[in-house]
């Protein structure tokens, strides 16, 4: 049957991450399934959540302190035992009901890497501005800087064949670990689609992480990235 590896960084996510965990195990996908979430140094109780019974497919590991969100990946990434990979946020912006599409191009062997894009027609919130205006503004900059037709670079829901996500080598410890992985991916020219996925985003007094800082960083990975791997 194969198995699918889900991965989910977590850092003050005490309101959402038992939700999301339960939406992630009520996915309906034709593997078998391991959870593998890294607690990234929360100060919010989320670590205290995380040490409570989750199930049987869930794996929990923690960062003593606050390291990034590419820090977290990379720790999970080296946990990662499924033919395949997916990155789930822990803050319920993404659903995990949109796994089967994510994965229908890796399962008949047409993709090495799916990117779930925000920007192809799915359901989503009508929300900020200029958080979208950055999105696509950063997506165009890789477009131009690896010849690629992306929608959506900065989306969290990028899922890959397990074996050639873990012959990258990656150093974010932030946010920048997005475009790190879009460069890396294309450098390596795998094979890359994009599937509609529904979004519903969330303000900064929801919780919301993500700040103008993360665009730098963006923007950083994509320039060093194309020159140094």
């Amino acid at each position: 049957m194969g198995k699918l590896s889900i991965l989910v960084p977590v850092y003050n996510e005490s309101a959402t991450v038992l939700e999301l965990l339960a939406r992630v195990q009520r996915a309906r996908v034709p593997l078998d399934k391991e959870i593998i979430v890294v607690d990234d140094g929360s100060t919010d109780g989320s670590a205290d959540i995380l040490k409570g019974p989750l199930g049987p497919d869930v794996r929990v590991f923690f960062h003593d302190r606050n390291r990034g969100k590419g820090a977290a990946l990379r720790t999970a990434i080296g946990y990662a035992t499924g033919d395949f990979t997916l990155i789930q946020d822990a803050d319920l912006e993404y659903d995990p009901a949109d796994y089967a599409a994510l994965l229908a191009p890796l399962l008949d062997k047409r993709a090495d890497v799916v990117y779930g894009s925000r920007f192809l027609g799915g359901p989503h919130r009508v929300l900020l501005f200029w958080h979208y205006l950055a999105n696509r503004s950063l997506t165009l900059v890789a477009n131009i800087l690896y010849d690629i037709n992306l929608s959506d670079m900065g989306t969290c829901y990028k899922a890959f064949v397990t074996e050639r996500l873990k012959d990258i080598p990656l150093s974010s410890d932030g946010f920048g670990i997005e475009a790190e992985l879009t460069a890396k991916v294309c450098k390596r020219k795998l094979r890359i689609y994009e599937v509609p996925v529904s979004y519903s985003g969330r303000t900064y007094a929801e919780g919301k992480k993500i700040t103008w800082t993360a665009a730098l960083a963006y923007l950083w990975r994509l320039l060093k990235h194309r020159v140094l791997d």
